[in-house]
């Protein structure tokens, strides 16, 4: 069984995706062998208001059958919006598993009094919080991306970055997607991680060494996701097929493929 963590339909404004709907998500799990997948709409982290995402994506998931038994939705929500608390409710009544957030992009901090209030929520409710490491390559963006057009392209951020947050609302359990720049902490950040309810999905450049990867944080703390359809289909899930026996056992590898995603997700 392969459970994805990190997967999205929508449009991207800078880059043609090869399959926005979930007919064609669908396609791809079928074609890969994935029985599930954690679904946004990116196209929420562009829309003034991310709601009419939501709302789109869940309207899509409820004219399939397959699709509400396949995909597990999560809803986009922005905390510095008007109104997003109601959102908030809605989306909890529309059946989401999670949240994603987006402080890159609409303009806020994770420490800022709106973005802890929104993760405390989602922990009163068992949602989970989906933190993205990045959404593209900086170095592919567009010169219309944010940053670059503003002149304060900023780095890119590492784990680290998303540690104020964990730290403020230590009992909400946490998604951390395309870690593409450092995964190694020490001291009191690691510990705090160990200590935390997080699962780091596949997809970065950062666990190119899954086996080393797993002998830092161990087995529990990772699990599959592809950043489709950003990112190819295909890596994140070679990161766990590729691990050797002597790096992982296969049930380490069914830990990563779909138990502690289940267990995360209360599925």
């Amino acid at each position: 069984m392969l459970i994805d963590i990190n997967a999205y339909v929508g449009n991207w404004p800078y880059k043609q995706m090869a399959y926005s709907t979930c007919e064609a998500l669908l396609k791809k799990m079928n074609q890969f062998g994935v029985d599930k997948a954690v679904v946004a709409n990116m196209s929420g982290i562009f829309y003034k208001n991310c709601q009419a995402a939501n709302e789109e994506l869940f309207a899509e998931i409820e004219s399939s059958a397959t699709y509400k038994e396949r995909i597990i939705p999560f809803a986009i929500i922005n905390p510095v919006y008007p109104g997003w608390k109601s959102d908030f409710d809605k989306c909890v009544k529309a059946g989401i598993k999670g949240i994603r957030i987006y402080p890159q992009y609409h303009d806020y901090q994770l420490t800022d009094a709106a973005c802890v209030e929104l993760v405390k929520m989602a922990r009163d409710h068992d949602l989970v919080v989906g933190l993205t490491v990045r959404m593209v390559d900086s170095r592919q963006k567009s010169w219309m991306d944010l940053d670059q057009l503003a002149g304060t392209d900023k780095p890119e951020q590492g784990l680290v970055d998303l540690l104020p947050i964990i730290k403020e609302v230590p009992a909400a359990k946490y998604f951390i997607l395309n870690l593409a720049n450092g995964y190694q902490l020490k001291n009191d950040d690691f510990e705090l991680i160990m200590k935390s309810k997080v699962l780091m999905d596949t997809s970065g450049r950062s666990l190119a060494n899954m086996a080393q990867a797993l002998e830092f944080y161990g087995e529990e703390k990772f699990a599959f996701g592809t950043h489709a359809p950003i990112l190819d289909y295909l890596t994140g899930m070679l990161r766990i097929e590729s691990l050797r026996e002597e790096e992982a056992s296969q049930s380490t590898k069914d830990l990563l493929r779909w138990r502690n995603a289940q267990s995360m997700l209360n599925l």
